[in-house]
């Protein structure tokens, strides 16, 4: 269920019929994990054809109203502003993914090592993406968060030194990463490539006021240059070389590791989580597919970080795992189970009800159970 704040915005843009269609559907990929239109008009609960609960979907999804600026920018922005102080970083993860013949470009903020998408848009071309479609990503965000300490980070897609020299301009810091093979000089030496840094596994480097390309007119930046020893019990097998306008190592290499994030939350998009790669819809309702998807994920990352707050996590999932320092599941999916785990009591409460009344000696825990169910219920 989306929550209240959301609600309380949304109905200044769309009528009471549509809104509810939109509370169904995000209701609907909550509990189906998928945005695909024939799914959704399968089980989408209105007392009508399924042809005609599959045009009613459509229909929807063809609203201009649905859009991402006007409905989704206000409200990341209050979960973003309420969490991240102005003081600190706001580390934005631009990255690209494709499926099929889709290919989509998203800028996400990072926070508690997940990916919170703020825009997005469908490129149509394969490949990779170029300045132009970087910077209409990027305007209205850097707009959006003006008060805010933003960091761009990208890898090496975004290499490009004409996006480091504009995000410069835009007065924004930046880490990108770049390429092994990219040029660069320090005072007035020789170019040479960024392979010929020496650092072996564990050393990391600094570099001021370097030249990076040998194109002419472009300003000095700072090269961070970091060997990690492992990632994900695997001997890494180069180095990092980013490129920023941050002062020091050491803030330039936190802020680049937080670009993970949105990796785990393209997976939450696709086959992780609502399996976008299933949709066969256009480009126009992808949007607002992914709109829908914001929507849901966000809502379930809310609802379970309430949870935890509350804590009433070990009535959702495992906590712990044996050998395993980082917790077993993210908020995103708290929620999610949580969600799921409140559709099941109350398909079968009836059956759960005599089950507790016929096993006396567990009625205590039983009570401790609803009691969790139903703030669980409440942050839903």
């Amino acid at each position: 269920m989306l929550p209240q704040f959301y609600q309380n915005h949304l109905q200044k843009y769309l009528s009471e019929t549509q809104l509810i269609t939109l509370k169904l559907l995000v209701w609907l990929l909550q509990s189906q994990k998928t945005v695909k239109i024939e799914r959704l008009a399968a089980t989408l609960p209105l007392p009508i054809q399924q042809n005609s609960r599959r045009r009613h979907i459509q229909r929807f999804l063809n609203l201009t109203r649905l859009s991402v600026v006007i409905l989704w920018f206000p409200l990341i922005k209050e979960i973003i502003t309420q969490r991240i102080p102005k003081a600190k970083q706001l580390i934005i993860a631009l990255d690209r993914t494709s499926w099929q013949s889709n290919n989509i470009l998203m800028a996400s903020a990072i926070y508690q090592k997940r990916a919170l998408p703020i825009f997005w848009i469908f490129l149509p071309k394969k490949g990779a993406s170029d300045l132009r479609e970087q910077q209409i990503v990027l305007r209205p965000i850097i707009k959006l968060f003006k008060t805010h300490q933003r960091v761009i980070v990208g890898d090496r897609e975004f290499h490009s030194v004409d996006l480091a020299q504009w995000l410069d301009r835009q007065d924004v810091k930046f880490v990108l990463r770049q390429k092994k093979s990219t040029t660069f000089r320090t005072s007035k030496r020789k170019f040479t490539s960024l392979s010929n840094v020496q650092v072996a596994p564990g050393q990391r480097e600094f570099l001021s006021q370097i030249n990076i390309t040998q194109k002419k007119g472009f300003s000095r930046f700072n090269l961070a240059v970091y060997w990690r020893r492992k990632y994900k019990t695997k001997p890494e097998k180069s180095p990092w070389y980013l490129l920023t306008n941050l002062a020091d190592l050491e803030t330039a290499v936190k802020a680049y590791k937080q670009r993970f994030g949105i990796e785990a939350m393209f997976k939450d998009c696709k086959s992780g989580g609502y399996n976008l790669e299933g949709s066969q819809a256009s480009p126009d309702k992808l949007v607002r597919l992914v709109l829908l998807i914001a929507l849901a994920m966000t809502s379930a990352w809310l609802q379970g970080d309430k949870t935890r707050t509350l804590g009433n996590s070990p009535y959702i999932c495992r906590p712990k795992e044996a050998a395993r320092t980082r917790r077993r599941h993210s908020n995103f999916w708290v929620g999610l189970y949580g969600h799921n785990w409140i559709i099941a009591f109350h398909e079968c409460q009836e059956w759960v009800e005599e089950l507790i009344t016929s096993i006396r000696n567990k009625r205590t825990f039983y009570q401790r159970g609803l009691k969790a169910l139903t703030q669980i219920q409440q942050a839903l």
